[in-house]
């Protein structure tokens, strides 16, 4: 019996689903979209991604497989880190984790975990039944090369000019026109000029007044006491994470065993996820975090890491 299956179902319900010791898979919904060099339109899928630094156990997966195969919860416990115990020695002997219908683990030359999603298989249930197709591109140069035709084709013709004997009296009519305009425009000069004189007077009085205005010297007799600034302390957006649960009572459980042991822990809203996280204490600036994580990692957990968030 592999997991593989029991994981792949829990993938089509849940957003998150961890692999105690191991990793957890995280899915997220993308929108469908148009590939512009095929010409391809996608539906709405879950796209698969995977967190190595999530391995606390949420109970997700050994409950499941718990009832599936009809064990005890220990048992499913058991088969699951016998699992994470084969992926890691595969990946340490240089070899590819295969996960059936979920994607494929291997390590890169940093030593970290590099995870390739399986394309094939769409995980977002409202999109079951929908696939992508191909819509080719509208043409238009047919008729755009008609109409360039049509025009080449039409035939342009050419009337030559005439000239009439009594061009004086159209030069005259033209004088007469011409006197009349300048009359016209002559007197809207005039009423023009006036109203600009006019304007120029009242903006010089206006000026006036208003340097009266700021020569004059104001007194308060009861001016209105110093404000004093006082500034926030500098917000701790660095926290070192102990742990992420499904179960809220495990974190819970978790809190109270960190503040019995002198951490400043505390447990914050749930994430995007819905994982409650617990917190071994938040810090101001990213060397003080790592210092931490590094004390934390020696003498209480190598499973600690830092994640930067600005919390309410």
């Amino acid at each position: 019996m592999r997991i593989d299956n029991y994981l792949s179902q829990l993938l089509y319900r849940y957003q998150c689903v961890t692999v105690p010791g191991f990793g957890a898979f995280l899915t997220e919904i993308r929108s469908a979209h148009l590939d512009e060099s095929s010409n391809t339109f996608y539906p709405p899928k879950k796209v698969i991604a995977f967190n190595s630094n999530i391995k606390n156990n949420d109970g997700l997966l050994t409950q499941h497989i718990a009832l599936s195969e009809k064990i005890s919860y220990n048992q499913a416990l058991e088969l699951i880190e016998d699992f994470v115990t084969l992926w890691k020695s595969l990946l340490q002997n240089n070899s590819t984790v295969v996960i059936k219908n979920v994607g494929k683990i291997a390590l890169n030359s940093e030593g970290n975990m590099v995870f390739e999603p399986y394309e094939a298989l769409n995980y977002l249930t409202d999109a079951f039944g929908l696939a992508s197709f191909v819509s080719p591109p509208v043409k238009r140069e047919v008729y755009k090369e008609q109409v360039v035709a049509l025009e080449t084709k039409a035939p342009i013709s050419i009337t030559p000019e005439t000239r009439d004997k009594n061009n004086w009296l159209k030069y005259a009519a033209v004088f007469a026109l011409g006197i009349s305009f300048a009359a016209y425009f002559g007197n809207q000069w005039y009423e023009s000029k006036i109203e600009e004189d006019r304007l120029a007077v009242e903006k010089s009085v206006q000026q006036k007044v208003e340097q009266k205005i700021q020569e004059a010297t104001f007194f308060i007799q009861n001016p209105l006491p110093s404000v004093t600034m006082t500034y926030a302390d500098k917000k701790q957006n660095y926290h070192i994470v102990a742990g992420a649960f499904r179960e809220e009572r495990n974190a819970e459980k978790l809190l109270k065993q960190l503040v019995e042991q002198g951490f400043q822990a505390r447990k914050i809203a749930p994430n995007k996820f819905g994982l409650h996280q617990v917190l071994y204490g938040s810090y101001a600036t990213p060397d003080e975090a790592q210092k931490a994580r590094e004390a934390i990692t020696q003498n209480h957990s190598k499973d600690a890491w830092i994640l930067v968030q600005e919390l309410q």
